[in-house]
């Protein structure tokens, strides 16, 4: 019977948070940008998509500046460049328990990335540097979907994923779907029925961010609606993007894994929150504040699950490993199931 290292579970758990980010970013600028284009610089500045990563990104402004700092900024943790590094650096010392084709297209992210960030920023290049980073990353869901033994390692895996892709969920529906209901609420207000057009453009574009204006469609079969949006986005159990389908899919993985009680009482908080938060939907300013804490609860959930797997982060990264983690060599969970 094999156990899995705390170093080792730390690690899977990280790289796999920061493949997540950087596909989630590659897909939150291409959706974004497409929706400037068609709307033009002088309708939507640039601002609002560096404000979802938070931090300093607040601070860019304009194209140029704020697609650097998204894409290329290796002093930016959320960029797309670091983030792949990140990934790549993590993974790298977890190889012997990931399938060869996930390695290999988290190793090719790195390099492709690193290569072609910088240019990246340019209109002419961008659109086939996001296809591709979000292409590679979904190899890397797609080998380990099928080929990885359903143990702790998978696991820790996809309990990575499911962190970060409930934390960027929020964060669009706290910046983009926020401004987008204070919008739509001022041009009716004002009694501009002629710009209704516009608000099922921007909706359309926030479901994109995060790949779900295909299955949106399909669930409700009607017209785009801003509050069917934020609702689908936020608690339509079977969409795996959703907050809520994110989850319920970890209830399902901690439940795998020994002394869960810790990590599950705090994703019970972050569901209680959610589901307050669904009266809140109506009004922009609300539903950033909800968001956010929501975020906050997510940040309580991955924070239980470093205590209760991981414990104290004794040693630091390595000079050249910049994106590891670190963690002490102690024992994180039960035998391998």
């Amino acid at each position: 019977m094999r156990m899995l290292l705390a170093r080792t579970a730390d690690r899977l758990l990280w790289g796999a948070r920061y493949l997540e980010r950087a596909e989630d970013t590659a897909r939150a600028v291409r959706a974004y940008g497409d929706l400037v284009f068609d709307y033009s610089d002088e309708m939507l500045s640039w601002e609002p998509l560096a404000a979802m990563t938070g931090g300093d990104g607040a601070e860019a402004v304009g194209e140029r500046e704020v697609l650097t700092y998204m894409l290329a900024d290796r002093a930016n943790p959320s960029s797309i460049v670091s983030s792949a590094l990140a990934a790549r650096s993590n993974l790298r010392t977890t190889r012997e328990v990931l399938p060869r084709e996930a390695w290999q297209a988290a190793n090719q992210l790195s390099q492709y990335v690193q290569a072609t960030c910088s240019g990246a920023v340019e209109r002419n290049l961008r659109d086939g540097f996001l296809l591709r980073v979000i292409e590679i990353s979904r190899r890397f869901d797609g080998s380990v979907d099928a080929a990885m033994t359903r143990a702790h390692p998978y696991r820790m895996l996809r309990i990575g994923r499911l962190l970060e892709r409930a934390d960027m969920t929020t964060r669009v529906l706290g910046v983009a779907a926020a401004n987008a209901l204070r919008s739509e609420r001022t041009r009716r207000a004002s009694g501009a029925r002629e710009d209704v057009a516009i608000d099922e453009v921007v909706w359309m574009g926030v479901l994109r961010s995060v790949a779900a204006l295909q299955m949106y469609q399909r669930a409700t079969r009607g017209p785009i609606s801003g509050i069917a949006v934020v609702n689908f986005l936020m608690t339509y159990r079977t969409f795996p993007r959703s907050v809520q389908g994110c989850f319920d899919e970890l209830r399902v993985l901690l439940t795998a894994l020994p002394n869960p009680a810790g990590p599950l009482e705090r994703l019970r908080v972050a569901e209680s929150l959610l589901e307050a938060s669904g009266h809140e939907v109506v009004e922009g300013a609300a539903l950033d504040r909800a968001m956010e804490g929501i975020q906050g609860a997510i940040a309580d959930v991955a924070a239980a699950i470093h205590h209760t797997y991981v414990g104290s982060l004794l040693d630091a990264p390595p000079d050249d490993d910049p994106g590891a983690p670190g963690g002490a060599d102690r024992l994180a969970v039960s035998p391998d199931a």
